[in-house]
């Protein structure tokens, strides 16, 4: 007969398999031992990751959740090993994506007596997680595990609900630990509190309705039509379903463009072009002023460049905001009225009931986005030097059909999304934009290369790609594959853009931080393949091969800081200028 702590892992365990979790990551440790080897030993549906280091495992399931969409769990055990496991959870919480939390506790008469490895861990996270439920110890009786299984169940119908998110289950054991036959279970465990309910969930949870009412969306819609310079602004969204078609629709019913983000995947869908370089067109006083919106509809998170959310938020315009739960994007208060549901039903019930019609407004920013682009390749394909808007053109135009570009927060995702050309085929782009933090990015691009399958070439800056040096230990230990690119300026280049860098004599010290790290010493905890570029011709050679099988780390040994600043200005006046004389 099998512990009774056997029998309680396992049931746990099934219901998150029955629920959707199809891989569970796992940091080793005693306490949890029972719920290791259940997840161990699930079966070929559920797949185990064993991480050494708990930042790296969660940010790795948070990478794995992001790109398949579904719920996917991490272990850890008592003690300090949970509290590793919060910045990823806070980037999942900002973000919605569905993360299980677990974490194996001491039963409570080891509570409050200085045990080792003992602390409280009821409500671990806070308000940080959509749900958290601390479980009792094992118990041999039916009720127990029928409640086992409906808290499991329920807390997993959370993560995936709306908003969804991460959610905790702290999981008490105690000894013993090892699955060593002890004495028979009480005859009170009839099957169904053993085995559940077949292959279906406990209980299962039906979501409410994802549209607003009839009524207010048709209110919407009459505001949609009588608008004469309305657009359809789409921030950073990572879920893969059919935005990019539904948002173009919507647009193209009214005759809006579309403004998106590089991290959206609307922009490079199918369909009416998106406007790409926003923020540069914006650098021409002119053009920016006289197109100015009177209505915005706004979907996904918060944008990437202040200067496009600074001209938005000045415009005046009437903003109708598209919610799917999370917190509502709008820090300056601008919208009047907010819409909660599934983006995808709300773009198709606010599009217009008739033929798209073309309008003078929406061809001017495609005519200026054009311009736009052709100063921008002109201008780096004269550059001899190797540039970060260099870098982020030249890794875009690498990619490969059907990959995944992972981008790092503060300046690769500012570059991609100013600078980058479309890529030849479809690519989805993915990152952590709920909190916009540097921690754990070679993790989660682990984790969305290991979910997809798919050639997956991260973007980072050098400082991002030092903050995760453990993920290097895991990839080697699990032979996963992924590129980064790594933009190294020796430090941390944002903040050169920033009034702080012209303000103080102790600027270098405190924001510049040069680390003066031998990159190639670092690539080796991976064995990765390493190649350092210092020319653009140098990098288009190391890309050549980007998204294949294996570690590869590409060093890009960029300009300067400060000079860094100038190039991005000099781009900017560049598209100014073609602004200003016109042309095809």
């Amino acid at each position: 007969m099998p512990s009774l702590n056997t029998l309680w892992a396992r049931a746990l365990l099934q219901e998150l398999q029955r629920g959707g979790v199809r891989d569970v990551v796992i940091c080793p440790g005693s306490r949890s031992a029972p719920l290791a080897l259940a997840v161990a030993e699930a079966g070929p549906d559920v797949r185990s990751w064993v991480v050494l280091d708990e930042r790296v495992a969660g940010f790795f399931a948070l990478g794995l959740a992001l790109e398949s969409g579904r719920p996917t769990g991490v272990l850890v055990t008592s003690g300090s090993a949970g509290t590793h496991l919060f910045p990823a959870l806070v980037e999942g919480w900002a973000s919605g994506i569905p993360l299980v939390v677990l974490t194996a506790d001491r039963p409570w008469e080891l509570h409050g007596f200085g045990a080792p490895q003992t602390m409280p861990q009821e409500g671990l996270f806070g308000r940080f997680v959509r749900t958290s439920e601390s479980l009792p110890v094992p118990e041999a009786s039916s009720a127990a595990f029928r409640h086992l299984r409906a808290v499991a169940s329920r807390a997993l119908s959370t993560s995936t609900g709306r908003p969804s998110g991460p959610v905790h289950l702290d999981v008490p054991f105690r000894e013993p630990l090892a699955p060593v036959p002890e004495a028979p279970v009480p005859p009170g465990l009839d099957p169904e509190a053993l085995d559940g309910r077949g292959d279906a969930p406990f209980l299962r949870t039906v979501l409410p309705a994802p549209l607003p009412p009839a009524a207010e969306l048709e209110g919407v819609r009459r505001r949609l039509a009588a608008a004469e310079r309305g657009m359809v602004v789409v921030g950073p969204r990572a879920r893969a379903d059919r935005l990019g078609t539904a948002a173009r629709a919507l647009a193209a019913s009214y005759g809006y463009p579309v403004l998106a983000e590089v991290a959206s995947n609307v922009r490079w869908a199918a369909g009416q072009p998106a406007v790409a370089h926003l923020d540069l067109l914006l650098r021409n006083e002119g053009w920016a002023l006289s197109a100015r919106p009177d209505l915005v509809v706004r979907l996904g998170g918060g944008l990437s460049s202040r200067r496009v959310t600074e001209w938005l938020d000045g415009s005046g315009a009437e903003v109708v905001l598209v919610s799917e739960g999370t917190e509502p994007v709008d820090p300056q208060h601008r919208a009047g009225l907010v819409l909660e549901g599934d983006a995808v039903g709300i773009c198709e019930a606010l599009t217009a009931a008739i033929a798209p019609r073309r309008a003078a407004w929406a061809d001017g920013f495609l005519r200026a986005d054009a311009r736009a682009e052709s100063a921008v390749a002109s201008a780096l394909l004269a550059e001899r030097r190797l540039t970060e808007p260099g870098v982020a053109r030249a890794v875009v135009s690498a990619l490969p059909a059907g990959a995944r570009l992972v981008l790092g927060s503060s300046m690769p995702i500012r570059d991609v999304d100013a600078f980058a050309a479309a890529p030849d085929g479809p690519v989805r782009v993915l990152a952590n934009r709920g909190l916009n933090g540097i921690d754990g990015n070679v993790s989660t691009a682990l984790g969305v290369a290991t979910a997809s399958g798919a050639p997956t070439v991260a973007l980072v800056g050098d400082l991002a790609f030092l903050h995760d040096l453990g993920a290097l230990v895991h990839a080697r230990r699990a032979a996963l594959p992924l590129t980064v690119v790594v933009v190294n300026n020796d430090g941390g280049g944002i903040f050169s853009f920033l009034a702080i860098a012209g303000s103080t004599p102790r600027f270098e010290a405190l924001f510049g931080t040069p680390h003066g790290t031998d990159l190639s010493a670092a690539a080796a905890l991976g064995d990765a393949r390493f190649t350092r570029a210092e020319t653009p011709a140098e990098l288009a050679a190391a890309l050549e091969d980007a998204g294949r099988p294996g570690l590869r780390i590409v060093e890009a040994r960029v300009v300067d800081r400060a000079t860094n600043v100038e190039v991005h200005r000099a781009l900017g006046a560049a598209v100014a200028r073609a602004l200003e004389e016109g042309g095809p």
